[in-house]
């Protein structure tokens, strides 16, 4: 088999052993005896997955103690969009990887009277910014500048996104849905296991700058479980927003700090740079799956257009017969994604600058070319993969979801894109700051830092947002939430998305297995399939090798936040998944 990489070995094993499972297990180390057991171990856990069930409001994210703040909000009356308000300003506090202030996202809203919207607070490049900004002087892509340096930085769009969300369509006053963050920044909080991880994967980048470690050090060493982070300078940054609201972030004082250190540190970012930042109401993507109505994400995120081509691709196949895992399934929904993200790479932009042609990606005729071009038992190298724009040219976010007793539904995927983002904070202004600008094609047909290749349509420009794979979604059935869902993972969200449609949707799993499952993606270039330990067996792997498939074995992904209403019952169903043991799934 060639099958790159390492997969769980020993434990996978034991676990195969005490299930007292029938498979072919080779001598410890060997590829197909890790496989086989990692396959066995992964099944037998998903049959015992569980979901959390609550009769009237749930809250999912990926730190409990925001999902603690939404389901409070909920208790108190407030809608889904006072809960989701209240569980990103408390995101930016406990979950500081990846919940932001300094950054940016998107948030997709079904209300309770039938509306369907989408927000996007999307960072955006300063003015000054250039399409060769990432570039030394022969044109070459200069390593790291668009992820450690000052000119990483975008404006970020949180703080007027959730603003925005709150004043238009909650029910509650700023001050309220934040008093809960401004607590847990000023009293601190106590960090679990889950967290020192987070901490230690920057722990000499925090160490490089003084204002960064006195807050993620604790005297100058890594914080372990039990202590406390306290995060003042934040809490009072909270303070000024939930007297000032917008304005308060956009101009004055904080604004200035931020151009101060941009400046000093040779980055573009100004106080203009702020003042001039927007927001925007959009609609939706929307198209349909097997009965269901999926509304999600448009440009500038490449998630809603991009899961929707998938799903539309795949749903004459009969997945469910083949099954989860099946060489088949996988196979169809390989050469789905291998041209959907083709298209993806080369097509969509922001759309205040370029035509997305969203209409035609996701219209029947393209989905039934791309399924003309699926061979039954062959793979389609991606080299002969266009796009259907012309030729070819952070893991670190986090996602959460709610809904509320009234049937209105939200779902928010926000980032700073690499964990703790460009690893800088502006003084004394307590928040980290995105290096969101590696999202945009540093050079057209350059790999970026998830390895999409991408074209000219997502160059760099002043004002420009950069594409993003964020897909925040939900699928409605007969109008109602039936599922409630969207992940981090750079450019896996998309596939990962869809695969926990499929899971629920083909393949029958209750939304707890259906998050917990071993997952794979392709997205295009570079040509080969990434899997999670436990999703391959023995036998899918030599048949999809056979087709002429690389495979790639890895254990990061995102963690996809569902929730699910039982159509029959009415009754909520959440599921925090397994890859974040700090989340929580939680309701009442």
């Amino acid at each position: 088999m060639r099958i790159i990489g390492m997969a769980w070995g020993l434990a996978a094993a034991a676990m195969l052993v005490a299930s007292g499972a029938q498979a072919q297990v080779d001598t410890p180390g060997s590829a197909q005896g890790d496989v086989a057991a990692d396959a066995v171990a992964a099944r037998t856990m998903l049959a015992a997955a569980k979901p959390v069930a609550a009769r009237h409001a749930m809250v999912v994210s990926a730190q409990h103690l925001a999902t603690e703040v939404g389901v409070d909000i909920l208790r108190q009356g407030g809608n889904a969009i006072d809960a989701a308000v209240a569980v990103g300003y408390a995101l930016a506090v406990v979950h500081p990887c990846c919940g932001n202030i300094g950054g940016g996202g998107f948030m997709v809203v079904h209300l309770a009277g039938g509306r369907d919207l989408f927000l996007d607070f999307r960072e955006k490049a300063p003015l000054a910014a250039t399409a060769t900004i990432f570039q030394d002087a022969k044109g070459h892509v200069v390593p790291d500048r668009s992820t450690s340096s000052w000119l990483a930085v975008g404006t970020p769009g949180t703080v007027m996104g959730l603003d925005t969300a709150l004043a238009q369509y909650g029910t509650m006053p700023l001050a309220k849905v934040i008093a809960p963050a401004i607590a847990l920044a000023r009293d601190g909080y106590v960090l679990e296991p889950g967290d020192i991880k987070l901490l230690g994967g920057r722990t000499e980048d925090f160490a490089a700058e003084p204002n960064v470690a006195a807050i993620f050090l604790n005297q100058g060493r890594p914080f372990v479980a039990g202590e406390r982070l306290v995060q003042s300078q934040l809490a009072t940054t909270l303070e000024t927003i939930a007297r000032g609201g917008t304005d308060a972030f956009y101009h004055g004082a904080i604004p200035a700090k931020v151009a101060a250190a941009s400046a000093a540190g040779g980055g573009l970012l100004t106080a203009a740079d702020f003042a001039a930042y927007t927001v925007a109401w959009d609609t939706p993507v929307t198209c349909h799956y097997r009965g269901y109505t999926v509304i999600a994400a448009p440009p500038p995120s490449s998630g809603g257009a991009t899961v929707c081509e998938i799903l539309e691709t795949i749903e004459p196949y009969p997945l469910g017969k083949w099954g989860y895992g099946s060489a088949q399934a996988t196979h169809v929904l390989v050469e789905a994604e291998r041209h959907a993200y083709a298209d993806r790479n080369i097509a969509l932009g922001d759309p205040a600058f370029v035509h997305n042609p969203v209409d035609t990606l996701i219209a029947p005729a393209r989905a039934a070319e791309i399924r003309a071009a699926i061979q039954t038992d062959k793979a389609t190298p991606s080299s002969q993969v266009k796009g259907i724009g012309g030729p070819p040219e952070g893991n670190d976010t986090t996602h959460y979801s709610v809904v509320d007793a009234h049937g209105n539904a939200v779902s928010v995927t926000f980032t700073i894109n690499f964990l703790f983002g460009v690893g800088k904070i502006a003084s004394d202004t307590g928040f980290l700051l995105n290096d969101e600008m590696d999202d945009f094609a540093s050079k057209p047909g350059t790999a970026n830092a998830m390895g999409l290749v991408q074209g000219s349509a997502n160059a760099v420009a002043g004002g420009k947002r950069p594409l993003s794979s964020m897909s925040p979604t939900i699928l409605l059935k007969d109008g109602e939430p039936w599922l409630v869902t969207g992940s981090p993972g750079g450019s896996t969200i998309i596939t990962t998305v869809v695969q926990s449609i499929v899971n629920t949707v083909d393949f029958g799993m209750n939304v707890q297995q259906a998050v917990n499952a071993p997952r794979f993606h392709h997205q295009w270039m570079p040509d080969l399939i990434t899997v999670e330990p436990g999703y391959l067996t023995p036998a899918t792997a030599a048949s999809l090798t056979a087709m002429g498939y690389a495979i790639r074995t890895g254990s990061a992904w995102g963690a996809d936040e569902i929730i699910r209403r039982d159509i029959k019952t009415g009754r909520l169903e959440g599921a925090n998944d397994r890859r974040y043991p700090a989340g929580l799934a939680a309701g009442y």
